[in-house]
């Protein structure tokens, strides 16, 4: 027998709200049947709702999520999906390692900027 999941179950066990997993479907994400208005998840689903909520931790878009699930493939051993993976990977990881330089500069130009206006400040106080 498949396991199935209902909205509740997947909003408590991955901790987002009923509206998220509405929100997925809507998206073409999520694709539960329906005994009446009771939505059935599969595990299928249960299994991209776990990869959607990791893509967004990384900094993936939903796009991006969508598209690497789109790419689920056990016959080739999903070797498209992991190559596609790793390059988004790369990817985001090239962009943090801008911004981590971005805010280097950042927290600089705040020194500097404290620094004058605490010399400025002091001076007109004298």
């Amino acid at each position: 027998m498949t396991k199935t999941f209902s909205i509740s179950d997947l909003s408590k066990e991955f901790d987002v709200t009923t509206r998220t997993i509405r929100f997925y479907e809507a998206e073409g994400l999520l694709a539960p049947t329906r005994d009446g208005q009771k939505r059935i998840y599969s595990d299928q689903d249960r299994v991209n709702l776990k990869l959607i909520l990791r893509g967004k931790r990384l900094g993936f878009s939903l796009s991006e999520s969508k598209a690497l699930i789109e790419l689920y493939d056990p016959a080739s051993g999903n070797a498209k999906q992991l190559s596609t993976l790793l390059e988004k990977i790369e990817q985001q990881r090239s962009l943090l390692a801008q911004q981590l330089v971005d805010i280097e500069l950042m927290q600089v130009e705040l020194d500097e900027a404290e620094i004058r206006c605490r010399e400025a400040f002091s001076n007109a106080n004298k």
